[in-house]
């Protein structure tokens, strides 16, 4: 039945060290072209080579002579940048240097073993690559390498979007998005215009061949293939739902990098800063709705409730605890053991000061700590002056770490 338990994507133990230390049965991903590929990989190529068919070979060539060179040029060079962009994103290696110089993409890394170590990189070194990397690397869990400036594992790409094909990812994601948008145009223009005016769309030289008005030709002028009014309108119908669906998606993606560019972060400090911010969101919702359970408890409250008084008599304070949590408690302690230290310094010393005055015979003895105060703002720590000797008229203060101290002139406890 052991067997059965095994995980995917794993082989047989590397060593008899530890059951942990599995190989995946993948090696590192060189880049993109690296099998296996992607499903979204694959549906990019095809609605790519798709569009190019189309627009090149039935709709531009219908548009009217003026607009034609127009339309062949500027989708021309949108399609061709984004297909030399595109390329070059998914060839480059984007791993960090000591991973490139290091790594055999031909064999398998070692799993990754929580017992041994508690992250993959810790203290610049991956564990797994087993080399020293700098502070913006993360290790890739699907390419199973160190990338550097990692933004993030791009599907449509097959690998790694990180410092050295970032700009080649963006000017892909940019001219997509501009070729696109341009193609959109002009099958919307021919959709419209087939049933407003399709004379307009009839100016090739093929078409004076061509008797019946609801006769088309496509793939011109190279090849004149003859087609129905029905197939360039049920054709151009899908095509256009395909493009809205593909500027949907480019435009937010698009929109996206532009803004944390302009933030001058990357997707993974994005992604990490929103974590953040909803783990900060639960604990607070948590604390509100915590708090409010309690108040309708009344009386019966779980919190700290600390009480320190002070006593006119040798015993300086006594502190009552009820049902109190970790932070309350640890406050708690350090206050009252701050007073007792007060306690056996009074036994020692017949009196002490507060302020900056000098000792006077009416000086207020141990006896009397009804004004008692803490000190130290925020840190809420009691502050001693066990008998200190004073400089010009400046007694020295001992805070709670044993650390001397000039109290100003002015300043009260």
């Amino acid at each position: 039945m052991n067997c059965c338990r095994r995980r995917l994507r794993r082989t047989a133990p590397a060593s008899s060290r530890s059951r942990n230390e599995l190989v995946p049965a993948s090696v590192p991903k060189v880049n993109g072209w690296s099998c296996p590929p992607h499903i979204f990989q694959l549906i990019g190529w095809m609605v790519y080579i798709y569009m190019v068919i189309v627009g090149f070979g039935i709709y531009i060539p219908l548009l009217p002579s003026l607009w034609k060179l127009a339309a062949y040029s500027l989708i021309a060079i949108a399609f061709t940048v984004h297909l030399v962009a595109h390329i070059a994103a998914v060839s480059i290696d984007p791993a960090h240097t000591n991973v490139r110089t290091k790594i055999d993409y031909t064999k398998s890394l070692p799993f990754f073993d929580r017992n041994k170590q508690p992250h993959v990189i810790h203290n610049l070194h991956c564990y797994l690559c087993d080399v020293q990397v700098g502070p913006e690397v993360k290790h890739c869990g699907v390419c199973h390498k160190c990338v550097e400036n990692f933004d993030h594992h791009c599907k449509w790409l097959n690998t790694c979007v990180g410092g050295r094909n970032y700009w080649y990812f963006f000017v892909t994601l940019l001219s997509a998005t501009l070729g696109v948008s341009l193609l959109l145009m002009v099958i919307s223009f021919i959709f419209i215009q087939h049933y407003m005016d399709p004379a307009s769309l009839r100016t090739a030289p093929q078409f004076d061949t061509v008797v019946n008005n609801g006769t088309w030709l496509v793939f011109l002028p190279l090849v004149a293939m003859e087609t129905s009014s029905v197939a360039i309108l049920v054709v151009a119908f899908v095509t256009i739902l395909i493009l809205l669906i593909c500027l949907l998606l480019l435009g937010h993606l698009l929109g996206f990098h532009f803004y944390i560019l302009a933030n001058n972060m990357s997707t993974y400090d994005y992604i990490m800063k929103q974590r953040q911010k909803e783990a900060s969101k639960r604990d607070v919702e948590a604390g509100i709705s915590k708090h409010s359970n309690n108040n309708g408890k009344g009386d019966q409250n779980p919190e700290t409730s600390v009480d320190c008084e002070a006593s006119l008599s040798h015993s300086v304070g006594t502190c009552k605890y009820e049902e109190k949590r970790e932070i309350a408690s640890r406050l708690s302690e350090s206050i009252c053991t701050e007073l007792k230290n007060v306690q056996k310094l009074s036994n020692k010393e017949n009196s002490i000061f507060y302020g900056t005055e000098l000792p006077m015979n009416d000086a207020p003895v141990m006896g009397d700590i009804s004004g008692f105060r803490l000190a130290g703002g925020q840190g809420g720590q009691c502050v001693e002056q066990p008998g200190g000797k004073s400089v010009e008229g400046v007694p020295i203060i001992h805070n709670s770490l044993g650390s001397s101290v000039m109290e100003p002139e002015g300043a009260h406890l």
